[in-house]
């Protein structure tokens, strides 16, 4: 028999006395022990407002919320947040400066873990410091530290109490780009050490497939797709999907027989999203064009941007469409020159037009 999911959301809904549209609608999915989920999505799709629902932040208008075995949040009851055995990480890490680092961490645990001694207190606070890999900042306060040491000190005050779950909130957004990427992989590591589940909070496509063992996208208050990274990029269950999570072109294509007919070529494609027709978009990602160089082609090149590790290209079709490409830097195609467009996906998508 398998374990008990450690989180199960159930026909989750938030609607607030401001606004008729759902900041929450119907969302269901489970989160399983040691599982890091990452909730992404624009801007006002939602994501936060479920964080803050399974915080126990705000209350549901309908639904449940489920923390292993004990429902937690329903319209008839919400248990308060310092009952529900979570961590939170905000964005702007939340440290009090007057305390050091060793007191930040200690605030938590004498707060949640009733009945610790001071020693063993003293104990899990040197032991999550080893954790984050900041031993011997004890005795510092937060302003002497950097802001990817102030992330994981927010970090380590979240898991000292031991939570069953942690939930972090763009913990990553005011960092410069390359502690992101550095401390995105660390942070990853720590939760997996401590064996504690996770959900965070991104509009960062990029940091949610590095980071997450699965992803809930998120569209207007509802769930848009759920699953592993793999499959969120090269299984997208709709346009949105696709064109929030990937870097895609669309081709208007028509069906003519058993191919698609694009106007850089013709595709034999078997799995179809979306219901039988014979037009639609075909979603190219922009790594998937190649690039040949040829006088007579009918597709020129209008700007090439170098961004260190590879070239973005854009693109005019004859038909005045514009597509993007990605190339290495080992191929460099001249602004202005005339190309050939191959697609190397292995399973090109049509999707609704």
């Amino acid at each position: 028999m398998s374990p008990a999911p450690i989180l199960t959301l159930e026909n989750l809904c938030k609607t607030f006395a401001t606004n008729d549209t759902p900041a929450v609608n119907t969302v269901s999915l489970q989160l399983q022990q040691g599982e890091i989920l990452g909730l992404l999505g624009p801007s006002g799709c939602g994501k936060t407002t479920l964080l803050r629902l399974i915080a126990g932040f705000e209350s549901p208008t309908a639904g449940t919320i489920t923390l292993s075995t004990q429902t937690v949040s329903s319209p008839e009851q919400c248990l308060p947040p310092e009952q529900r055995n979570t961590g939170m990480v905000f964005q702007d890490y939340a440290l009090f400066p007057h305390l050091s680092i060793a007191d930040n961490i200690a605030f938590g645990l004498r707060h949640k873990s009733k009945g610790l001694s001071r020693k063993a207190i003293q104990q899990r606070v040197k032991e999550t410091l080893e954790l984050v890999g900041l031993s011997g900042l004890e005795k510092r306060y937060p302003h002497e530290l950097s802001g990817g040491q102030q992330q994981r000190i927010a970090l380590a005050r979240a898991l000292a109490p031991r939570p069953s779950l942690i939930l972090l909130d763009e913990p990553l957004s005011n960092l410069d780009v390359q502690v992101r990427h550095r401390l995105r992989h660390e942070i990853r590591q720590i939760i997996k050490a401590s064996g504690i589940s996770a959900i965070f909070v991104t509009h960062d496509q990029e940091e949610a497939l590095a980071i997450s063992d699965r992803i809930a996208v998120m569209r207007q208050g509802h769930l848009e797709q759920f699953g592993t990274p793999e499959e969120i990029y090269t299984q997208p269950s709709s346009r949105f999907v696709a064109e929030f999570v990937t870097h895609a072109n669309f081709l208007p294509a028509i069906l003519s027989g058993d191919v698609w007919e694009t106007e850089i070529g013709n595709f034999k494609i078997t799995a179809v999203a979306q219901d039988e027709t014979e037009q639609g978009e075909l979603m190219v990602r922009e790594e998937e064009l190649e690039l040949v160089p040829h006088d007579d082609a009918s597709v020129i090149v209008r700007e090439r941007q170098f961004l260190g590790r590879e070239y973005r290209y854009c693109l005019q079709t004859n038909s005045g469409k514009y597509l993007h490409a990605r190339t290495g830097v080992n191929t460099m195609v001249p602004v202005g020159s005339r190309v050939e467009v191959k697609v190397q996906s292995p399973s090109p998508q049509i999707f609704a037009a």
